[in-house]
């Protein structure tokens, strides 16, 4: 996968700014997690609410706590989880914005966490 895939570059730019991690860090950090997920999507769709796919990646609605297990599984530090769900959160509201969801994606914020899996090709 290129990096920062399944997040777009804006995304990763606006995550970035409001991270409490290095900019340039970002990027690593979401390829990290994309090696983790992608062998995991089938479980994903299995297992959760998937709320867009696209032949680049899927989004699924997960329980709130559910970036603790990722980051452990992955080795992230708490910052850096923190940096890695907002990036998948302003995905999801990119995603939004393109297909006139934002408002019942901002809704499911409020209950849920948001997980991004890039599909390869």
């Amino acid at each position: 996968m290129a990096r920062g895939d399944p997040l777009d570059g804006q995304v990763l730019i606006l995550a970035a700014a409001k991270a409490s991690v290095p900019a340039e860090r970002l990027p690593d950090l979401v390829d990290r997690v994309q090696s983790d997920l992608g062998p995991r999507f089938e479980t994903y769709r299995r297992t959760y609410e998937a709320v867009y796919e696209s032949p680049e990646r899927w989004v699924f609605l997960v329980p709130p706590d559910h970036w603790d297990a990722v980051g452990d599984r992955v080795g992230l530090a708490p910052r850096e989880r923190e940096a890695v769900r907002r990036a998948h959160e302003e995905q999801l509201r990119r995603v939004g914005s393109e297909t006139e969801r934002r408002e019942e994606f901002e809704s499911a914020l409020e209950i849920r966490s948001v997980v991004v899996v890039g599909v390869e090709n």
